[in-house]
Parts: structure tokens; sequence; C-alpha cells
């Protein structure tokens, strides 16, 4: 109980924090970080440390994102209410459950709902992102897929957003053919292991596509086809 009440503090001390800086600016990017439990996303082991705003190793060389960066790459890609979502780079699984607390809030009526679609191409991770979406009540929101996210996911697009949670060397073609006009990806680009940028890529309504350079960012590189 002391744990807990620890953390609670812990995250409404880190609220404040983000919105002072800027990362969390809307009250969808605000509730979506206060309901999804960061805590149950880290090895047991670092579960104390879940509110410090600071990237976390989750194993398999991979780690969880800092929260003011999830914080951020939530405002960037503007999300709404029934938005189709793809996710690629799902590690522990809690990137893709703060996403599915926008689109598909626990407080609106099922029907409205959107969908998460989140893609690991590690395996040891899909079942531990798996079981932790799972624990936090998120099962029927976000779905996890073994998979090169590098290609997509054509099966489900075209998708209203795309995430992608690694650094690749361009934007992958098959992530902008599965991006509905009007849709936004956000992917960070760069070489491995070295500073990057955070790109917003823009679909057009008539099919033209632009791209914004948001600021500099360091995530671990984006694996398969279309990655390093």
């Amino acid at each position: 109980m002391v744990v807990g009440l620890s953390l609670a503090r812990e995250k409404e001390r880190l609220i404040q924090e983000l919105k002072a800086i800027g990362a969390i600016r809307s009250k969808s990017v605000e509730e979506a970080f206060r309901r999804v439990p960061r805590e149950l996303f880290l090895p047991e082991h670092l579960r104390m440390y879940a509110y410090m705003d600071t990237p976390l190793p989750i194993g398999s060389g991979q780690t969880i994102s800092a929260p003011h960066m999830v914080c951020l790459m939530n405002e960037e890609l503007q999300l709404e209410v029934g938005y189709k979502v793809l996710e690629v780079g799902a590690g522990s699984g809690y990137h893709a459950c703060t996403i599915a607390e926008i689109v598909a809030p626990s407080d609106v009526d099922k029907s409205l709902w959107g969908h998460v679609w989140t893609l690991e191409i590690v395996e040891e991770l899909v079942s531990y992102a798996r079981r932790n979406i799972e624990k936090a009540g998120y099962g029927d929101r976000v779905t996890v897929i073994w998979g090169d996210g590098s290609k997509g996911l054509p099966e489900y697009a075209p998708y209203d957003r795309i995430l992608v949670t690694a650094a690749a060397p361009d934007v992958p073609q098959p992530l902008i053919d599965q991006l509905k006009p009007g849709g936004i990806i956000l992917i960070p680009i760069g070489r491995p292991y070295s500073t990057q940028i955070l790109v917003k890529v823009e679909k057009k309504e008539d099919g033209r596509v632009t791209r914004r350079r948001l600021l500099d960012v360091i995530f671990v590189p984006l694996k398969g086809e279309y990655g390093w």
C-alpha cells in the first residue's frame, strides 16, 4: 500500500512537470497518462522508477520510452476517439495502451472505440507485451502481433495514425501506402545509437506527402526489411 501511494504521488508530480515543459498539452493525453499504470509494463525490480522521466530497460536490448517522449508523441499524433492506429515496436506494451486510452477510452461506448495494432519483431517481447496489456485491462483495445513492423500490417489498413518507436533509415514506403489520406506517421529517422530526428509525416487528402522535423531524439534501431 505504501509503495502504491508513493507511486501515485510520483505520477502526479511527474504530470505537473510534463505539463510545465509542454510534453502534455491536452486533457486526453493527460488522462491517458494518468489512467495507464506504467509500473505494470516494467520488470518488477524497476517498478519503483516508473515515474522517473527516463527510458528504462525491458529486456532483449529494448527500452520503454521516457514518459515525456510518450506524451509528446501522443500529442503530435493528434489522436481522436475511434481512430485505427498502427504501432511499430510494441516493446512492453505501454505506449500502445496510452494510445488506446485516447482512441478507445474506458468511459466511452464501445461502439465508438478505435483500435491499436502493435507489431513487435522481437519474439520474446510479444508474449511479455500481451501479458502486460491484459493485466492493465487493454486486451480488447490493443492487438499485439509478431512480425516485421517495417512492412506495416496491410490486413487492417488503412490507418488513421502510424507510430514508429524505433529509428529507421527513412520512412518505409509500406507505411506511407497503409496510411489514410489525412493521416499522420510519427517516426524517428537516423543512424542507430546516435542522435536522430523525430519526423512528422502527413498524407494530404489528395495523396501528397509532407514531412516536418520535430526534434532530436535517440531510439533503438528499427529492425526488419526497411530498417537497419
